[in-house]
């Protein structure tokens, strides 16, 4: 995940990318209207075509992640969706949502589940298109909001679509917050039965990834997850450290996570987001990490700051680099994702660590 750098509370924003909380904008009127509220899509997958859970139909009334009660006449299908967790959260559950945020980016950074052709882009994330999102005729809004007082909230609120907040990141706990915004997009849709399956099935790769980790010869247990950018011609690096969902995860795959937030007081340049656990350092302050084990991402993109990296001799100097174990995740592994992503993560962590 590198750098996407936009975030609403997010993300990640890079899985990218970054750390900037932007301002949020909504366009009211006098853009793009849609005459026709066309269906939902078909998610075309292996696992879609062979899933065999049932969808529960039905009033539904469940309280989202701000504590705010939604209430359905039924479980949603028109469902437009403003975050990309969100967006892959319901392509594992199998229902294509009519309009997503971002679509393209989506694309560039999310592989985990593919969204379908047909999804119409209804904006950037965190400023959608109203009349765009609307004229889709949508039974549900998903959105990312971390308080009650949320500007997009607020304004969404303003209309009579049901609106279900998720929060997209708590770094006490990223794996369980992954769960519970997966669990609660199963209840919106109906679909719960086929959400519990897939969490069992991602605790069953956890753990099956822990023994091949634990049976493994590892130079060093501790290790550092980071991406980056380039920013006024310099190599701006963003470690993940404490509460980061990659952290996590190597974390319960047996693995110590080195950037600590004492070496963070000490080396981290700002920029940090607490929600996701993200700092924000230089070449340098990789140094701080000693022998630990590097990971870092790569969009593959010609001006990918991983280029840049490699020119360094700070860098050609650090011990994992010159033992070789500096690893580079596949990419399109989305460091703000669900079960399916995390699934990706953990299969990235195991083959670089362990190896193939």
């Amino acid at each position: 995940m590198t750098r996407a750098r936009t975030t609403r509370a997010p993300l990640l924003s890079a899985a990218l990318a970054a750390t900037a909380a932007g301002v949020l904008l909504l366009t009211g009127c006098g853009t793009t209207a849609v005459e026709t509220a066309d269906a939902a899509g078909t998610v075309d997958s292996a696992e879609c075509a062979a899933d065999d859970t049932q969808t529960a139909t039905g009033a539904v009334s469940l309280t989202d992640s701000l504590g705010r009660t939604v209430e359905l006449d039924a479980p949603a299908e028109r469902i437009v969706v403003l975050e990309w967790q969100q967006t892959e959260d319901l392509l594992t559950l199998c229902v294509a949502p009519v309009g997503a945020a971002s679509t393209e980016d989506y694309t560039t950074y999310v592989s985990a589940e593919t969204l379908p052709e047909s999804t119409t882009d209804v904006g950037e994330r965190g400023e959608p298109d109203l009349d765009t999102l609307y004229g889709l005729d949508p039974d549900l809004i998903v959105i990312e909001a971390y308080s009650a007082d949320d500007d997009l909230l607020a304004q969404l609120e303003e209309r009579d679509v049901p609106v279900l907040a998720t929060i997209g990141a708590d770094a006490s706990g990223q794996i369980d917050n992954m769960k519970e915004v997966f669990s609660l997009l199963g209840q919106a849709t109906g679909r719960t039965e086929r959400a519990d399956a897939v969490l069992a099935e991602f605790d069953q790769h956890l753990a099956d990834a822990k023994t091949e980790v634990a049976e493994a010869a590892l130079a060093t247990p501790e290790f550092v997850f980071f991406d980056g950018w380039i920013e006024s011609g310099n190599v701006v690096i963003r470690p993940y450290g404490t509460g980061a969902l990659f952290t996590e995860l190597g974390e319960e795959l047996g693995l110590e996570g080195a950037w600590t937030d004492e070496i963070n007081d000490s080396y981290g340049s700002g920029g940090v987001d607490p929600s996701y656990g993200l700092a924000q350092t230089d070449i340098e302050g990789l140094t701080a990490v000693g022998e630990a084990n590097l990971i870092y991402s790569n969009d593959g993109t010609p001006d990918s700051y991983v280029t840049e990296l490699a020119k360094s001799p700070v860098w050609a100097a650090l011990p994992a680099v010159q033992q070789g174990r500096a690893f580079e995740f596949p990419p399109g592994v989305w460091g703000a994702g669900g079960p399916k992503s995390g699934e990706q993560a953990i299969d990235a962590f195991v083959d670089v660590i362990v190896g193939e």
